[in-house]
């Protein structure tokens, strides 16, 4: 028949870069005065905190941010989320938005 046989591949890419700071914090530690040390110690906390975070998450941020930006204020995964987002981000297709969508109203923003 003319179905689909399988369902298309999301192809969004989450790009990272914690870790490169995490070292770059490390350094920074090891040649540290002590003075310095609590204010480092502290960024390092928080930048492992930011590294715990899913890729599920990192793209419901994104697309919260994007519908934010858009001045969509209903529901995440709404046809008109669909279409902000779509507007927000030119070379993503419909299946792909609608994904997104889903996975973003399952994942709240957090304030």
């Amino acid at each position: 028949m003319f179905g689909r046989g399988r369902q298309p591949e999301l192809n969004v890419l989450v790009l990272r870069d914690a870790d490169v700071i995490a070292h770059g914090l490390r350094q920074a530690l090891a040649e540290a005065t002590p003075e310095q040390r609590p204010g480092l110690e502290r960024a390092a906390a928080l930048v492992e905190r930011a590294a715990a975070v899913t890729d599920a998450e990192l793209r419901a941020r994104w697309v919260h941010e994007r519908l934010a930006a858009a001045g969509h204020q209903g529901p995440a995964d709404s046809v008109q989320a669909v279409k902000a987002l779509r507007e927000a981000a030119p070379g993503l297709g419909l299946v792909q938005a609608v994904q997104l969508t889903r996975d973003a109203a399952a994942h709240h923003p957090q304030g």
